[in-house]
């Protein structure tokens, strides 16, 4: 099969492309380094009507490697273009080129919080906190798009490996590193992680089938921050995290910090398991975590 792959540089897509390869698809890469910026609508159809691809596979972005909760807003500006205009373009390209198989990159962790492990027909967020707002109406958009062409939307969990934030020189890591990452409250925001190893496997599984609609892609095991924070910690070789009010945590990193420190819910892999015949090579966060620091 011919694979476009846009975002071929980012976080998953450096595991995704030698991954499609190895299951024996041609990949044609789509990112601004290639050349091809997905904002530029006449250069997206270009490229596409050159490539006549089989499938389109949309997991660009552009996060910033720094992070400040209290503009995220702001920091997330290019990646919500991306998410609206980029994906119009190419989703409108691959239409024009009678391309059948659409898979877009979305978030397991944008679920209205509440009480176990959100499925996929659990709400998103209802009252998003501020700076997250655009975020989610960009990922929604996202969505819509990708179901309206009878695509698969893989909702992804808190994603960590190389070129990650959980990496040995990412934000969270440097951030934990220097005691700037607390619990907050009784560290009860839950999280669901993904390994970029895994977002690919998930991706190239589904290209062996036509399932549409939302399946989440997250490991076994949702984990609140008052455990895997403190492991994460020990692992990385930092000090053990404080506990801190959290009201405090809104002072210090706004409504979207506090919200993400304290309100998170988990998602529940079971749906993608059953319709994908996948399983995450790394099951819970201890593992995959493991696995990026070995002898700590």
């Amino acid at each position: 099969m011919k694979v476009i792959a846009a975002g071929a540089t980012g976080v998953i897509g450096r595991s995704l492309v030698p991954q499609l390869a190895a299951a024996g698809h041609e990949v044609i890469q789509l990112s601004r380094g290639s050349g091809t910026d997905l904002l530029d609508r006449v250069a997206v159809r270009r490229a596409v009507q050159a490539a006549e691809p089989d499938a389109v596979v949309h997991m660009a972005t552009a996060i910033p490697a720094d992070l400040n909760p209290k503009k995220i807003a702001r920091q997330f500006e290019l990646t919500n273009r991306l998410r609206t205009e980029g994906t119009r373009n190419l989703l409108d390209a691959a239409a024009d080129a009678d391309v059948r198989r659409v898979i877009t990159q979305g978030l397991a962790y944008a679920y209205e919080p509440g009480r176990g492990a959100a499925d996929e027909d659990a709400p998103l967020w209802v009252r998003p906190p501020g700076q997250f707002a655009p975020i989610l109406a960009a990922l929604r958009e996202l969505e819509r798009r990708t179901l309206d062409a009878k695509g698969l939307v893989l909702r992804f969990g808190h994603l960590y490996g190389p070129g990650s934030a959980y990496a040995p020189d990412g934000w969270t890591t440097q951030q934990v590193r220097a005691g700037q990452f607390p619990i907050a409250g009784r560290g009860e925001s839950v999280f669901s992680f993904t390994h970029a190893d895994d977002a690919a496997s998930a991706v190239v599984a589904a290209l062996r089938g036509n399932d549409a609609g939302i399946l989440n892609i997250v490991d076994d095991e949702p984990v609140p921050t008052g455990q895997w924070l403190p492991g994460f910690a020990a692992l990385v070789g930092a000090p053990a995290p404080r506990h801190v009010p959290a009201a405090l945590v809104r002072v210090a990193a706004g409504g979207w910090g506090a919200a993400f420190m304290t309100q998170l819910r988990g998602a529940s892999n079971a749906r993608a398991k059953a319709a994908l015949g996948w399983r995450p090579r790394y099951g819970t966060w201890l593992e995959g975590f493991a696995s990026m620091y070995p002898g700590q």
